[in-house]
């Protein structure tokens, strides 16, 4: 019984954060305003996760640019703009749903919405196809004479 909630609990994916102790401030309000930074923030080489989860080079010194920035006084927003400017809005995990990323942002619901009037449209199309009739005498007459032969 014991190996077996041994194996469940190594199994779960349990979230593993990258964040290194000597990374963190000694200041709790400023480390949490760190941590809620880094989580809207792309790990550039690992792509699908945030500097938080990422043990990643560039991701650990991201961090620690998303620190000295806070030390120094910096406002969240003005962390976040130093990132966008020097690495481009790709670093943001949910990008501002405005310009080119506008299409990025509508593109899903519309293929959505695109897909279901397709969908509709050939339900309907089916519905309205009028039944197939059955084989006319004549032609029950033929089938017959040659299952026949």
């Amino acid at each position: 019984m014991r190996a077996l909630l041994l194996a469940l609990l190594l199994a779960l994916p349990l979230p593993a954060l990258a964040v290194q102790p000597d990374e963190m401030l000694d200041n709790p309000a400023l480390e949490a305003r760190a941590r809620d930074i880094s989580q809207g923030i792309r790990c550039p080489v690992c792509q699908g996760e945030t500097i938080d989860d990422s043990n990643a080079d560039i991701a650990r010194t991201l961090r620690l640019i998303i620190r000295e920035r806070l030390v120094a006084g910096d406002s969240d927003a003005e962390v976040v703009t130093f990132l966008t400017d020097r690495f481009g809005e790709f670093v943001l995990m949910r990008p501002p749903a405005e310009g080119a990323n506008l299409a990025l942002w509508l593109g899903g619901p519309l293929m959505l919405l695109l897909a279901g009037g397709i969908g509709l449209a050939a339900v309907r199309r089916r519905a309205a196809t009028p039944e197939a009739e059955g084989l006319s005498a004549e032609e029950e007459a033929r089938l017959a004479e040659l299952l026949k032969e």
